[in-house]
């Protein structure tokens, strides 16, 4: 398989919001982590989501013969049980992480974080198997991400406050209504706008229930006016272009993460998250992010 194929299977663009999931997920757990540790976690969870996005081509491999046929299980860059095999392997390899950091090294915190890898890794499986006619699968895909949350705060408290908890809800929330939209790019319409609003529980949140201070209110306006960009593209009949919403509405999670950072007081941490933002535009700009 050559690595252009490799590269597009696994969406690696979006990887740095996978990124900015895991250090929202250790700053609402509240616990320290060495610099050490949270690389660890985010290569873990690279590994989920790269196994997840190998899995969701090759179990959608005959629809997209139909629909996509420039993928590459359909025009024959790869085999779908070589795609099935890395997939799992991946999401194998993530769940022994997870149990080298919970259990493997000086104080672990145990095997908690395993039990939310193992969840992690069945959602996704879960997802990917029945995601095409399941009415559900938005919020199928959002507790996905809702599980990277909790599995990185899992890693470093074995008892985390209700605001990691809370957290993940709103960024479940926020993916339900973007997997919505993503669900009809194909389409290149959107059939019903009510599923959007989902994507306004975040505000409602911090402004409603967390304290706002300067970097708080700054990467909340950016945060609000780049899903309204990304919202133009589903509303506005002259500007229809479902894809372009998606994969803006994708790189918008790393703003959410940096948002939800920010709010519980780490200054210097919410920005390297909002760096995110710019990485994952640019790199979607190189591999499709779709």
């Amino acid at each position: 398989m050559k690595l252009n194929t490799a590269l597009r299977l696994g969406r690696v663009s979006n990887l740095p919001t996978v990124w900015t999931n895991v250090l929202a997920g250790i700053t609402l757990a509240g616990g320290a982590a060495s610099s050490s540790l949270m690389t660890s976690v985010m290569i873990f969870m690279t590994l989920f989501y790269l196994g997840g996005m190998y899995l969701n081509d090759a179990f959608d491999a005959g629809i997209d013969a139909a629909e996509r046929p420039e993928r590459p299980i359909p025009s024959g860059a790869v085999s779908a049980t070589t795609v099935f095999a890395l997939g799992y392997i991946m999401l194998g390899l993530g769940i022994v992480g997870l149990i080298y950091v919970g259990v493997g090294i000086p104080k672990g915190v145990g095997l908690l974080p395993v039990y939310a890898g193992v969840a992690l890794a069945a959602c996704i499986i879960f997802y990917n198997w029945n995601h095409k006619n399941n009415p559900l699968s938005p919020l199928v895909m959002g507790a996905c991400r809702m599980l990277v949350y909790i599995a990185a705060g899992l890693v470093v408290v074995q008892n985390p406050p209700i605001g990691l908890y809370i957290g993940a809800a709103v960024l479940l929330c926020y993916l339900i209504g973007l997997t919505f939209a993503a669900k009809q790019e194909n389409l290149n319409r959107i059939t019903n706008l009510w599923p959007l609003v989902f994507l306004g529980v975040p505000f409602i949140y911090v402004v409603s229930a967390l304290q706002i201070d300067q970097t708080t209110a700054i990467l909340l306006a950016v945060f609000l006016a780049w899903v309204l960009f990304a919202l133009s593209y589903l509303v506005f009949p002259s500007r229809i272009n479902v894809p372009r919403a998606v994969v803006s509405l994708l790189a918008g999670i790393c703003l959410l993460d940096a948002v939800l950072i920010a709010a519980s007081g780490a200054t210097q941490l919410a920005w390297i998250a909002f760096l995110g933002f710019p990485l994952t535009l640019a790199l979607q700009r190189w591999v499709p992010g779709t």
